[in-house]
């Protein structure tokens, strides 16, 4: 579905060449395939100079390159993948990769779709969820990650589902497909995904529902709200405290303009209705929104969801008289809260027995590296040092953890 007129980007990253498909199909042979097995026995990086001796005396030296290389990057996958060990993986392919957990979360937006096209499906981490229950069209230019988005379906058990398509999504036909996802290449160095800096460009990628109505777009976290059209959802997600990523979701996906998704629990917030939430002095207890709460601009509908207020107009710290325990941001407890005054601060600390400090800066300038240099503690205690404003005030809090339920 070629759009008329749309050049093809000189940056386009180029196809891998034959021999590495070669190479990895070897590592899919017998002795291949004996080989990774005996380093997921061994156990531990394959960094060993003695294993690497044993196995180069017993295997061609390029197929012990390679399965060393897998095998390492095996290890670094477990961090995304549950099956890590079974999967198959180049190094950009393992970055750009999204997680196992995100990957499932977002296949439920397909629910009812019989064939769903995962387009630069790359080494397929999120083809393995979407081919789960339906059939799937995995689509990539670069023939050696296609080949490892089927092997590591095969992983997952859902390979008898999917048909492989090695082209540019740009001369795909997506007749009879029912929904697409898209993951297209961030440009080297680029942090937001804005058009023209992805390959396809997102201008084109916005242009799918025109074939499929049913689109979702991966995107970094950083992509503008003004980069999507009004009736599209922009969904940020975390896993734990760290926001990995975006998704611009297309009108007939969509069910709320943005949303704030915690990972794995699958906690959603999104805008509803409300008045202002007010503005007051720090109270008993801070709540530090989740990255995804405050992209998503729903800080205010938390607030209100948990009986808290701000205590600056513009900073996304929020406050209040008792302990609330919500997926949506860390709750700590004010010990100290006073002005900012850097020059009295060690002593200040020192009067609270603090030892070691964690440094949260919002809204207010200062060298954070140089602050931890200065300050010499020998206390027992571990605080939270919040730096930030306070009703338009240079304010610091000094904050301890509370204890999950």
């Amino acid at each position: 579905m070629t759009r008329p007129g749309m050049p093809r980007s000189t940056a386009e990253p180029a196809a891998q060449p034959a021999d590495a498909v070669a190479r990895f199909v070897a590592l899919l042979a017998p002795d291949g395939q004996e080989l990774l097995g005996r380093l997921r026995e061994a156990g531990g990086s394959a960094s060993d100079l003695r294993l690497g001796t044993d196995l180069r005396a017993a295997y061609p030296v390029d197929l012990v390159v390679d399965a060393l290389a897998q095998h390492e990057l095996r290890l670094r996958a477990r961090a995304k993948f549950s099956r890590a060990m079974d999967m198959y993986f180049t190094r950009a392919g393992l970055e750009q990769a999204s997680a196992e957990v995100i990957a499932g979360h977002r296949s439920a937006r397909y629910a009812g779709a019989g064939l769903v096209a995962d387009l630069c499906c790359g080494i397929g981490g999120d083809l393995t969820a979407l081919a789960a229950g339906r059939r799937a069209l995995a689509v990539d230019r670069d023939p050696l990650h296609l080949r490892m988005a089927l092997a590591n379906a095969r992983a997952y058990g859902v390979a008898a589902g999917v048909t492989a398509v090695a082209a540019d999504v740009r001369d795909l036909s997506l007749r009879g497909v029912d929904g697409v996802f898209i993951d297209p290449a961030r440009r080297a160095g680029r942090r937001r995904l804005r058009a023209g800096d992805s390959e396809p460009p997102l201008e084109w990628c916005l242009s799918l529902p025109d074939a499929v109505a049913r689109t979702g777009i991966k995107a970094a976290p950083g992509l503008p709200r003004d980069a999507v059209p009004p009736a599209w959802e922009l969904e940020f997600i975390a896993v734990g405290r760290d926001l990995k990523e975006a998704v611009a979701w297309s009108p007939a996906l969509a069910t709320a303009a943005t949303r704030a998704t915690i990972l794995p629990g699958g906690h959603t917030l999104t805008p509803g209705p409300g008045g202002p939430v007010p503005v007051r002095a720090p109270g008993a207890f801070l709540l530090d929104p989740s990255p995804a709460v405050t992209r998503a601009g729903v800080v205010a509908d938390l607030a209100r969801l948990a009986g808290a207020w701000k205590i600056d107009e513009q900073i996304a710290f929020l406050s209040a008289d008792t302990a609330v325990h919500t997926p949506f941001a860390r709750t700590l407890r004010v010990i100290d809260s006073a002005p900012w005054h850097q020059r009295s601060l060690a002593a200040r600390l020192r009067a609270l027995d603090v030892g070691a400090v964690d440094i949260r800066r919002r809204g207010l300038a200062g060298d954070v590296a140089g602050l931890h240099r200065q300050l010499r503690l020998s206390g027992s205690r571990r605080v939270t040092l919040v730096m930030t404003r306070v009703q338009d005030r240079p304010w610091g809090l000094v904050c301890v953890d509370v204890p999950a339920p």
